[in-house]
């Protein structure tokens, strides 16, 4: 996303929520000494930022179900082999290749990564029925998502919508792959906050290292079986 993009994001979000001055300045790139603390947790390192300034932590927590933010402002959906399958079946489809063909569409896009960017191709959810490429990144609210703000195929969902607000990345580590993750800042979520220490939040990312790893390898699968691809400029 843009920094023109996050700043608009923000701005819708601060209609209806608090978010903090600090936290506001973070997300827009105008806080100058930011570091991370890097800490593993089971199989995955977490890299979570630390303003030195402040001398404090950005951590997250969720507002679920008073906020649903990222379903209703979703950039896309992509699907591994797996959620192809599992999906599928959730919307009734005998072939995976007929929900394929109805319910997704296919889009290339570039991810900043540490050393360069990442290339991605992959089959998306579609989050809306008309969807087209040219919708890919743009942010739409997800047709599955309730008048109440939840997912009607939960538990089914796409495995990339149990990661919020986290993305991930494989990096080769004398010859092992070690699964990173990091915050999103896309000035959609109010639930970052500041803090003192990471403790807190220590019972937050155990959960979510399984579910991370699992993702990352479950991705990896899809690539070795053809269902994406992605290259690094």
């Amino acid at each position: 996303m843009s920094l023109k993009e996050i700043e608009e994001s923000l701005t819708l979000l601060e209609k209806n929520w608090d978010v903090d001055e600090t936290i506001h300045d973070f997300i827009l790139g105008k806080i100058p000494k930011v570091t991370e603390k890097a800490l593993k947790v089971k199989d995955v390192v977490f890299h979570i930022p630390y303003l030195v300034e402040q001398e404090k932590f950005v951590l997250w927590k969720c507002f679920w179900p008073d906020c649903h933010n990222c379903c209703d402002r979703q950039g896309r959906l992509p699907l591994t082999s797996d959620d192809l399958i599992t999906i599928g079946a959730g919307l009734k489809y005998q072939k995976v290749s007929d929900f394929i063909k109805n319910e997704t569409v296919t889009a290339t896009w570039e991810e900043p990564s540490p050393g360069g960017t990442t290339v991605m191709t992959n089959i998306n959810l579609k989050r809306k029925k008309n969807e087209t490429e040219a919708d890919d990144g743009t942010h739409i609210s997800c047709r599955f998502l309730d008048e109440k703000g939840g997912c009607s195929m939960h538990p089914d969902r796409p495995g990339v919508c149990y990661l919020y607000p986290f993305s991930t990345w494989l990096e080769n580590e004398q010859g092992k792959a070690r699964v990173h993750a990091t915050f999103q800042f896309t000035g959609d979520c109010p639930g970052f906050y500041l803090a003192d220490s990471i403790d807190e939040m220590k019972e937050i990312l155990k959960e979510y290292s399984e579910t991370i790893y699992d993702y990352n390898m479950k991705s990896n699968r899809t690539v070795r079986e053809n269902f994406s691809s992605v290259s690094f400029v």
